[in-house]
């Protein structure tokens, strides 16, 4: 292979990994903060879809702000299970 061609090469190999490796390191950088969080944001969490992530927002907005992270559990369908896979990733600030 030329010089040229091995870069390219090299440039694509280096953009197909950054699209994988891009949304995996944009999940991990931060913390999801439940008082905050839009819906597009909470449906990051595992286990959380867009109904469980729109009656997180209700519960929010008719409730008030989350005291403790695992005042999530009072949301309708969101149980132990589904609080013990997130409880790294979400904050109440």
């Amino acid at each position: 292979m030329t010089k040229t061609k091995r870069m390219v090469f090299l440039c694509i190999a280096v953009a197909i990994v950054m699209v994988f490796i891009g949304p995996v390191w944009a999940t991990d950088a931060g913390k999801i903060n439940l008082n905050k969080a839009t819906v597009e944001e909470l449906i990051q969490l595992n286990g959380i879809g867009q109904k469980y992530a729109e009656r997180i927002v209700e519960f929010r907005e008719k409730n008030g702000p989350f005291k403790k992270t695992e005042d999530i559990m009072n949301v309708q369908g969101i149980g132990p299970k589904i609080w013990e896979k997130n409880k790294d990733r979400i904050v109440v600030e």
